[in-house]
């Protein structure tokens, strides 16, 4: 099989439809029904990607290091959601701090109680060990109280799906599901050829497979442990 790449995955469509395959060295220049194809593998993965905020492979665990007096950063150009649950001080032993959850309060609650902190940087004692965190309007988020060293906030968040465009780019999504990305890509081909009947079958499986990716790694529930008390019946008296 050839290799799980974007030309690998481009020449599944080009054989299923009897057409040339492509080469590395033909890729990058490839015109008409070929960039069609390429167009329709990236649709594919889009597809995929946008059914969920949230799927395993986007996620992402970042550091951030805190400039002392500074309260607002910005998150990662490619952040699509972040989980604000996640916030915490990262233990470090040059600074003598163990690791710390940030509790998450609202953007209202913050100007609300300490708008001021942000404007007022004469006054380096309101520094401290930051205990909050708030979500901006405009991508950043903020840390209260502002800090006084250079500590290290750790959170985690899920990129946007980024577009293949070498021949040699490899998708985020495991291998075992190539056969996904090329049923949504043969929809797209199908289209482009004016198959409407091929392109509603391939459409069809193309939901189905995608449900299914969905019911392995986000449809899932914690287990929940039973709470209820089991009392041992006593012995009647005589």
């Amino acid at each position: 099989m050839p290799a799980y790449n974007f030309l690998g995955l481009v020449n599944d469509v080009n054989r299923r439809l009897n057409e040339v395959e492509l080469t590395s060295t033909t890729f990058s220049g490839a015109i008409g029904y070929y960039a069609q194809v390429k167009d329709a593998v990236n649709s594919a993965i889009h597809d995929i990607s946008h059914t969920d905020f949230e799927w395993p492979f986007y996620h992402v665990r970042v550091e951030d290091t805190l400039t002392a007096g500074q309260v607002r950063y910005a998150f990662p150009s490619d952040a699509k959601t972040v989980d604000m649950d996640s916030f915490h001080i990262k233990r470090d032993n040059s600074l003598n701090i163990d690791t710390r959850k940030l509790k998450l309060i609202s953007y209202e609650e913050y100007l609300n109680k300490h708008l001021d902190d942000e404007y007022n940087t004469t006054n380096t004692g309101i520094r401290n060990i930051p205990s909050l965190v708030f979500r901006t309007p405009d991508l950043e988020y903020g840390v209260v109280d502002p800090p006084d060293k250079a500590y290290t906030v750790v959170y985690e968040y899920y990129k946007l799906p980024v577009e293949l465009e070498n021949h040699d780019d490899v998708p985020v999504f495991p291998e075992n599901f190539r056969n996904v990305i090329r049923g949504g890509a043969m929809y797209y081909a199908y289209k482009f050829r004016g198959d409407a009947e091929n392109a509603e079958l391939a459409r069809q499986k193309f939901d189905r497979d995608v449900k299914e990716m969905r019911s392995i790694y986000i449809n899932r529930y914690d287990y929940v442990r039973s709470t209820v008390l089991v009392r041992t019946p006593t012995a009647s008296r005589v």
